[in-house]
């Protein structure tokens, strides 16, 4: 289990949460510990760095948590990708199925990202992956944005699900700092 910043002990795993069968990573342990808080946000910020961003897209809604103190350690625009009906303007929608359910993002149509930005969209896990290559399919299709140029970023990995790898296999980019195996 891939832990470089001893991030783990701060989350708790919820069985059968929000249906039976599933394990939930709860990360309000993490965020009402300060420490690791900040040192889930740097690590976070600094598996961007590289990937050299001109934007960053939160995921409604536990990536606002992280994807806020990123933009702002790194300068960026912080853009939001919302669940239906919670922007004020026209917006651009994908829908997409979820390890159980499905659901859709949006992001509002006067944003300004384009073909030559280079984005990070965050988001705190990655399970099946249907959520980060729904956001990442609306900023392909949508705003332009290349696939190579798409990086999402998260603070849990869950492997065994194969969201990682699906994010791969479709071109986009894919980097956490916690795995579970």
């Amino acid at each position: 289990m891939s832990d470089p910043y001893d991030l783990k002990p701060h989350i708790r795993t919820v069985r059968d949460y929000p249906i039976v069968g599933v394990e939930f990573r709860d990360i309000t342990s993490l965020l009402e510990t300060p420490a690791a808080f900040v040192t889930a946000c740097n690590a976070m910020t600094n598996i961007c760095r590289d990937f050299q961003p001109t934007t960053v897209v939160a995921i409604e809604s536990r990536g606002f948590i992280f994807a806020g103190p990123m933009a702002h350690e790194l300068g960026l625009p912080f853009v939001l990708a919302r669940k239906p009906g919670k922007l004020p303007n026209p917006a651009f929608s994908r829908s997409f199925d979820l390890e159980y359910g499905s659901t859709a993002l949006e992001i509002q149509k006067n944003t300004p990202i384009d073909s030559q930005d280079r984005v990070v969209i965050v988001d705190d896990l990655i399970a099946t992956g249907g959520t980060a290559m729904g956001c990442a399919e609306l900023l392909n299709e949508d705003f332009g944005v290349p696939k190579e140029n798409i990086l999402v970023a998260a603070l849990i990995d869950l492997p065994a699900l194969r969201g990682s790898a699906a994010i791969h296999a479709e071109g986009y980019q894919a980097q956490t700092i916690i795995a579970y195996d």
